[in-house]
């Protein structure tokens, strides 16, 4: 063989070796990777089962000290959160030392200071389980028992993203009335045998109270976030009109997310991929309603997409409202390890997973039978939506890497 072609030669095998040498690294990496994912899903199933105890590890601190140094840029509480029963203990358990009206916003809610200073934001039930909530997605009033199914989604999803939700009972009459400001205890009211309020807020209306069972109210309470931890609102991108007649742009323009690309925080870091697990999360749960979010202050798109106000969910199981996802379908990307986790969940995973999660709730059962069947049904809708993402643009380009180091020191 002559000298030219064995230098041929030898640099066509040295491409190869290259060329396999990148593969399998680059294998060896996604294995370790989906290795890693799988092993999350099987510690976030184990721990699924939540047990409403008082009892702490860490004897020395409140229930509210833990929680408050769960939080951090990406995470409001850790994957492995021993202590989270006793905190949601305390949180349906302990003295309600003051009571106000709601901060600003639409919908009706209640200010609650629990003993030892921790603020929760209390939803009362305007809904029997099997109401259907007609008309637009987002009609209606807010469902407090949404507020924690979506609260546990988010465990099962591995986001980690929504405060702290659990289901609560409480006695209007002697837990809320003799600790409410004068500007809540004057929107109580008596109809028939029982309590009411309509409290304070732009939809709150004297005519349409929300009422107790004799005393009792059934609501849901959300942990406030530490204050140490400021919000930041922003309108969302993919945001509805809510004029009739008036579209926006996304939902004319499908070259919509090229323009979101372009402009920050959505030109670099980790929001965008936030958006587009948000419009997974919402689709599942129903939610149409997110024409805002929440972040902290000041992060420049580093810090996560905080799930907050998940009410306006679970309103009709036979509606699959599709433009939720369009964050999904327009720009054709996601996180690998989000794709990976809605794998997991399909052949009726996920039904069984929120179901069990949500058991020992004290407002159980949580959701209706037909709400848990229209997950299974959503969760195969979005795994079609991302196949055909990746049948036009091919697996490397839709399925994006995107794991950031968390830390809780």
């Amino acid at each position: 063989m002559k000298l030219k072609q064995r230098l041929v030669l030898l640099a066509i095998l040295f491409v190869i070796f290259i060329f396999t040498k990148v593969f399998l690294i680059d294998n060896l990496d996604t294995s370790a990777a989906n290795r890693e994912d799988q092993r999350a899903f099987h510690r976030m199933m184990a721990s699924l089962h939540v047990e409403l105890d008082p009892r702490l590890d860490h004897t020395l601190q409140s229930p509210w000290e833990i929680a408050a140094q769960w939080v951090v840029p990406r995470e409001v509480y850790p994957e492995e959160t021993p202590e989270l029963g006793a905190v949601m203990h305390a949180m349906t358990t302990k003295k309600i030392i003051k009571a106000d009206v709601g901060y600003k916003g639409t919908q009706l809610k209640a200010l609650l200071i629990l003993e030892g200073g921790q603020k929760v934001v209390f939803k009362p039930k305007r809904y029997a389980r099997d109401y259907v909530v007609e008309g637009e997605p987002y009609a209606g009033y807010d469902r407090h028992n949404a507020e924690v199914a979506a609260f546990h989604l988010d465990r099962i999803l591995g986001f980690r993203r929504a405060p702290l939700v659990v289901g609560r009972f409480v006695n209007l009459r002697t837990e809320i009335k003799p600790v409410a400001t004068e500007q809540l205890l004057g929107t109580f009211m008596t109809v028939g045998n029982n309590t009411c309020f309509y409290g304070k807020c732009y939809y709150c209306r004297e005519t349409e109270p929300a009422c107790a069972d004799g005393d009792i109210m059934e609501g849901s309470v959300t942990l406030w976030l530490p204050d140490v931890w400021p919000l930041q609102k922003h309108r969302h991108p993919w945001g509805r009109t809510y004029r009739e007649g008036k579209l926006a742009r996304w939902e004319y323009d499908e070259s919509y997310c090229d323009a979101v690309k372009k402009t920050s925080p959505y030109d670099s870091g980790p929001r965008l991929l936030d958006i587009i697990d948000t419009a997974i999360f919402d689709y599942l749960i129903g939610n149409a309603d997110r024409h805002h979010y929440e972040s902290f202050q000041d992060d420049e798109g580093a810090s996560m997409l905080i799930l907050l106000d998940n009410a306006k969910s679970f309103g009709n199981p036979a509606l699959d409202e599709r433009s939720i996802l369009a964050p999904l379908y327009q720009c054709c990307i996601i996180r690998v390890s989000t794709w990976n986790r809605l794998n997991y969940l399909k052949n009726g995973v996920l039904k069984s997973a929120l179901k069990t999660a949500m058991l020992h709730d004290p407002i159980s059962p949580v959701l209706s039978d037909p709400h848990l069947d229209a997950l299974d049904q959503r969760l195969l809708s979005i795994l079609a939506t991302v196949k055909q993402c990746t049948d036009q643009f091919g697996p490397d380009v839709v399925l994006v890497e995107d794991r950031m180091t968390l830390s809780h020191l």
